[in-house]
Formats: structure tokens, sequence, C-alpha cells
């Protein structure tokens, strides 16, 4: 689990390391342009470039970055390649740590060239083997303007493969919206910690590989305050140990999913088979009575329960307590795949939510049964596990879906905190907050999951950890990310184009597979 960070939290981790830990910025810079030059230079054959003789051009700001960027091409050189560094300003502007990298680069034989003739600079960067973008780095702020805003246009014309310092130039560190240009890095090299903007937001897509470079600063101080986190495939890999050779279905929970209504037969299905593919030991269908049959035909390994229905073949108001009765012999309960918006059903799983003394995964239309009712939530008697996506969060919160997705991460920290509740919000780079204020950041799944049917099959995968016995927020990591990587699975094999829910839930076995890959 790698820590992520803002663009003040690592602005106080450099004031830390310098004031308390009495580490020069110069040295701190250094080390971060040493470590950058190693990483690109062991990369530049995978970038078809040679290492002896590869021609670098470093394109610089005048800040920290920059100087990061004078340390590189210093560096770069000792390793045998060819750099060249442009400025993007006049070099009387460049001061500080950085000034003194400029005239430790001098030293070493390398003079810099300013950034003024547009067509030269254009002619130099498509010759190069390989661009280093040292513009801007986290303390930019607002669209780039003037000579680096040009700056970025030439180095994207130039189709030349970037490494980014920090992050790309022209993208928030905190994960805005960027509103200019931005540089589009086939590799990103981050000092001491990831940046928020590198795994969420539109910085995700624009960072190409991102590799983390330490700059000196002792682990332990790095990770002191670190309140987001990136997942990995061994964070969720401990929760899945060998089974024991006596195991049996008892073993592996018992999961109660209330789902489906009449012509929504469907997300119950999706629900239960992806519970059975995540190794729950048995799992209980409780639908409308007159949808029973078809959703017992759909999903043969599963048992069903019929409920009390309305005119409208949804949950009717005594379904509540069969409901209940159901639940009482269940390890996890989850509600809301397709149930309907019936104000009768609504009621009900209001109710479910407030009553259950079991762990409660909601999704879909359980979750716009919460809206104005959120206060059941932090009164509910065992932990409930959320998985909106931004609409049903904006439903629930009454606010704009604009207003979620202009910070997911605070977004779901507050919700997380405020309601006392385990959150996933969905989408690209899915958010997963806990009630203790942590947040971590989902890093599989791609946009052919974007259909009809992927949320049913994670709130299927969600109940069956519950019903394991695995604690609410691990489940919820473990889901979420499993969820992703069976997506990414499935569309290895038909493309995101063509990919259905039920090609993530045949995907989900060698999503298990491929998490004990690295574990011998």
């Amino acid at each position: 689990m790698q820590g992520v960070f803002t663009a003040e939290e690592m602005r106080r981790l450099d004031r830390r390391a310098i004031t308390e830990l009495g580490i020069p910025g110069a040295t701190l810079m250094e080390n971060a342009g040493r470590g950058a030059a190693d990483a690109i230079a062991a990369a530049l054959p995978g970038l078809g470039a040679p290492l002896r003789g590869a021609r670098v051009v470093v394109v610089c700001g005048k800040g920290g970055n920059a100087g990061d960027g004078f340390v590189v091409a210093r560096w770069l050189k000792r390793h045998g390649a060819r750099p060249s560094v442009v400025l993007a300003f006049p070099p009387a502007e460049i001061g500080g740590d950085a000034g003194q990298k400029l005239a430790e680069l001098r030293r070493a034989g390398i003079r810099p060239i300013q950034l003024e003739d547009d067509a030269a600079a254009a002619a130099q960067l498509s010759r190069a083997h390989v661009v280093v973008d040292a513009l801007l780095g986290t303390g930019s702020r607002g669209a780039p303007e003037g000579t680096v805003a040009r700056a970025i246009a030439l180095i994207n014309r130039s189709a030349r493969p970037v490494v980014a310092l920090d992050i790309p130039s022209g993208i928030s560190a905190d994960g805005g919206a960027h509103q200019g240009v931005a540089v589009h890095a086939v590799m990103t090299l981050t000092f001491a910690g990831l940046k928020r903007g590198l795994v969420t937001g539109p910085g995700a897509s624009l960072a190409g590989r991102v590799k983390v470079i330490p700059i000196g600063v002792p682990d332990a101080e790095v990770a002191r305050t670190v309140t987001t986190f990136l997942l990995e495939r061994s964070d969720v890999r401990r929760h899945f140990p060998p089974r024991p050779r006596g195991a049996h279905k008892g073993t592996y929970g018992h999961l109660l999913l209330v789902a489906g209504s009449l012509g929504k037969t469907g997300a119950a299905a999706l629900g239960a088979l992806a519970a059975m593919r995540c190794g729950g030991g048995l799992v209980t269908v409780a639908t409308p009575l007159s949808q029973q049959p078809i959703v017992a035909s759909l999903v043969v390994e599963a048992m069903t329960e019929p409920l009390p229905e309305t005119a409208a073949r949804t949950l009717g108001l005594k379904a509540r307590e069969v409901v209940a009765e159901l639940a009482a012999s269940r390890d996890a309960v989850a509600i809301g795949s397709g149930i309907g918006l019936d104000a009768e059903t609504q009621q009900v799983a209001r109710s479910l939510v407030a009553e259950l003394r079991k762990v409660l995964a909601v999704d879909a239309d359980g979750l716009t049964a919460l809206a104005r009712h959120l206060e059941t939530l932090r009164a509910a008697p065992a932990a409930r596990c959320l998985t909106p996506h931004p609409g049903e969060m904006a439903r629930m919160l009454e606010i704009s879906v604009a207003d979620v997705e202009r910070d997911r991460i605070e977004c779901v920290r507050s919700f997380a905190t405020r309601h006392g509740a385990h959150v996933v919000l969905k989408g690209a780079g899915s958010v997963i907050g806990a009630p203790d204020g942590r947040v971590f950041v989902n890093p599989t799944g791609n946009p052919g999951m974007a259909s009809g049917g992927a949320g049913d099959v994670l709130t299927g995968m969600l109940g069956a950890f519950l019903a394991r016995g695995i604690e609410p927020g691990a489940a919820l990591q473990a889901s979420v990310y499993l969820h992703g990587s069976a997506g990414d699975i499935a569309a290895e094999r038909v493309g995101e184009e063509s990919l259905i829910a039920r090609d993530v839930i045949a995907a989900i076995p060698e999503a298990f597979t491929r998490l004990r890959v690295d574990a011998d």
C-alpha cells in the first residue's frame, strides 16, 4: 500500500526534512534528480534508445522542478547519454537551489539554451530519443501560460517518448481537472511519494507508468501523516490464504442477497453468480414471489426465497419481516440490485438498512432509498458498506455530480467519517473510504466496465467476502480491486468495446490466480 499525497502534504514533508531532519533542500534535489536519471537510464532501451549516446532533451522551467531537471541532465551525461537542456525562462530568473544546480550543470559542460524560436526547439525535440518534462512540478496553480504553455505544446507535438518529473506539467497535483494544455507522458518519475493527480482525475491517464523515486527522507517520516493510499496486490492477497483441507461450505459463510424485481431479475442472477465465484459457501437470493422461478432458473448453484411483493412486482412492506427472519441465520446481507423504486420497496430497504444486525452491503436502488435518510447509517447496529456511482452519491448528498467529481477523494472521506460507513465511489480510479478517515484508491479496472450489470457483480463479490468473515473495510477493498482486475482480464479476452458483466464474472477465477502470481 503506497501513500498518496496532496501538493501541500509534500510541501510539509519537504519542510520537515529540511528543518527537523536537517537535510538541505539542495541535497533533496540532488537525490531526486540522481534517482530519476538512474530510472531514465534503465528505461532507455525500452523506449527505443541506446544508453550510450542517447539524445535526451530536458525542458526546464524555473522552480524546483527545473532544478531536478538540471540534476537529471548532469547524471545522464555520466551514464553516457547526450543530454541537452532547453530553458523556458531566462537563466537570471532561476534562483535558490535550482540556480545552484544550474551552475553545477554548466560546470559539467552542459550549456542550456533558452526557448526563443519555436521552430528551432521543435527541430531539436524531434531529434531526441527521449524528452524529459521538468517545467512545472507539483507547485503550479492554474492553466499553464506563455512560454510554458508553448513548451508543453511543442513537447506533445514532437511525438517523442516523454518522461515527466514529479507530475506531467499542466496537471493538478491534487487531482482536479486541468484547464489548459498538459504534457502526455509515457512515464512519470514522482518524488518521495505518489501525488493525488497521478492516481485520480485526468492525470491518471496522462502520467503513463508511474515510479516513485526516494529522495533521502526516511520511510517512517514519509508515511507519518498519510491518510490516502493506493491499493496494491499484496494488500488484497493477504485476505485469501490457502484453504484448509478440512474446509466445507459452512466455513465460507452464507450470503443473503435481496435483489431483483419485474424486468430486473438479471441483477439478482449476476450478483449471485459473482458471489459464488468469489468463494461464498452458500448464497440465498431473496426476490419478489413472482420473480423467484426466473431467478432460480438463472442461478442453479444458489438457493432462492420468495418475498411478498407489490402490484408492481417489487418488494412489498411485508417483505421486511421475511428478510429479517432469513437474515438471522445468514452471515451477511446485500441489498439493492434491481429492487426498484416503488415507495413500499424503498421503505423496506430503509428499514433493513436501519435495523438488520448483520453486516450489510447496499447498492443501486437501496442507495436511492437512503437519500434524505442518511442518519440511519450511523445509527445502524452493524457495519454498512455502500457502493454508489457518482450519480447515486450526488443523490444521497443532494448535490450535483460535478460537485462529487470535483474532489472524489475528499467527497468520500467526508461521507465515510460523517456517516460512519464504508463507501466506494465507483468510476475510473474507484475511491474507497473508511469511517476512520482513511481513503484508498483502486488502480484496477477499465472503461469497458461501464456497462449494465457491472455494479451488480461488485455487490455480489462484496457480499461474498462479508459473508466469509472478512472485515468490512478489507472486504470492500478486496472486492473493488478484484472486480477491476477481473474487468481488465475480460478486456484482454474480448476487448473493452464488447465487454459485458458476464465476462467479468467469467474472469474472476483468473483474477484470484493473478492475485497470487508474485506470492512465491
